[in-house]
C-alpha cells in the first residue's frame, strides 16, 4: 500500500485520468473529491462489497427458477377460466 500525505486542496493522480483531491479535513474525517471517467465505477468500499454480494446471490439463481418465471419448460401452466 502506498501511503501519501496531502493537505487540503492537494491532489493525487491515479493513471492519467483519475484525480483524488483532499476537499476538507475536520477532526478525524477527511473529505475526498474523486474525478474519474464515467466508465470507471467509484463506490465506497461498503457499497462495493454490497454490490458484489448481491451479484453473487443473483448469479446463484437456478435455470429452472428462471424457466418458472419466464413461462418456459417446467413452468406451471395456468388455464384461464372461460365464461
Amino acid at each position: 500500500m502506498l501511503v501519501l500525505s496531502r493537505q487540503r486542496d492537494q491532489t493525487i493522480m491515479i493513471g492519467d485520468d483519475i484525480e483524488i483531491t483532499v476537499v476538507d479535513i475536520r477532526g478525524d474525517k477527511v473529505r475526498l473529491g474523486i474525478n474519474a471517467p464515467p466508465e470507471v465505477p467509484v463506490h465506497r468500499k461498503e457499497v462495493y462489497e454490497a454490490i458484489k454480494r448481491e451479484n453473487r446471490e443473483a448469479s446463484g439463481i437456478k435455470p429452472e427458477d428462471i424457466a418458472k418465471v419466464a413461462g418456459g419448460p417446467g413452468a406451471s401452466a395456468v388455464t384461464p377460466k372461460k365464461g
